[in-house]
């Protein structure tokens, strides 16, 4: 469904992300794991075409069902995020407009990418906030944003993303910024939401034990390079990769045992 073949991402042409490769068919999921500025959310806002400041990929190619994303115009990426490709960020809550109430926004999503009356929009989006088990979906549509927890913001983020069962679905450290029962919650969530509709994911995290529990693939990175990738009995039992092994090392133990 996407690969990445060789592709290199610049700002200012010095390459921050070198040649990276990744292949993910339909239904897996994939963690990009690395320290800050190892070049793992560059690397998904270049398959969504958002890469800010001036960056752009310098080589390789994107495909995604065998069509390269390099050529795309605006309306083509108009029509593209969103639907075939939805995105979750770190804290939804502070990419949606704090001075206008969810169903506003939740409205204007839906009637944007497909021709609905208003009221069925919102209809639409009741149910997919109750989908991702918010109690009293219509409270939620007349709520502002800074009135939500972040753990419901983000299940707001995480139901919109799901609204046109996408394809692809890239989430940039989507639990990072939560407690960790809600990060349990929103990981089992969105293996249900892929186990549901056969969505690919590819989450871009720090956190080893995450990535350990959900991913069927992961890729290390580092400095902007890929220095290990394989399954996830791969990685975390027969790595051969010494920062890798490193980051194993890292994680929190709990009476001497070590979740990954």
């Amino acid at each position: 469904m996407l690969e990445l073949k060789n592709v290199t991402i610049s700002y200012k042409d010095r390459p921050t992300v070198k040649n990276f490769d990744l292949s993910l068919g339909q239904g897996k999921i994939c963690s990009i794991v690395g320290e800050s500025g190892s070049g793992k959310t560059t690397v998904i806002r270049a398959v969504l075409g958002l890469l800010g400041g001036g960056g752009k990929v310098t080589g390789g190619d994107i495909l995604f069902e065998g069509r390269s994303l390099l050529s795309n115009t605006k309306e083509e990426w108009r029509k593209l995020r969103g639907t075939d490709i939805s995105m979750i960020f770190q804290d939804s809550g502070a990419m949606t407009n704090q001075t206008r109430v969810i169903g506003k926004q939740f409205v204007e999503y839906i009637c944007t990418h497909e021709k609905v009356s208003k009221k069925e929009a919102w209809e639409r989006g009741i149910e997919m906030l109750e989908r991702m088990r918010l109690p009293s979906g219509d409270n939620i549509m007349k709520s502002y944003p800074f009135q939500l927890s972040g753990g419901m913001r983000q299940r707001v983020g995480i139901a919109m993303a799901m609204t046109f069962q996408p394809k692809l679905l890239l989430a940039d450290e989507p639990t990072s910024a939560l407690d960790v029962t809600t990060q349990a919650q929103i990981v089992r969530q969105m293996m249900e939401l892929r186990d549901a509709y056969k969505t690919s994911i590819i989450m871009v995290t720090h956190n080893l034990g995450v990535a350990a529990y959900m991913a069927d693939h992961i890729v290390v990175m580092k400095n902007g390079k890929i220095v290990d990738a394989g399954d996830r009995e791969q990685i975390l039992r027969h790595s051969q990769s010494e920062y890798t092994k490193n980051l194993l090392e890292a994680v929190p133990s709990l009476g001497g045992v070590r979740y990954v």
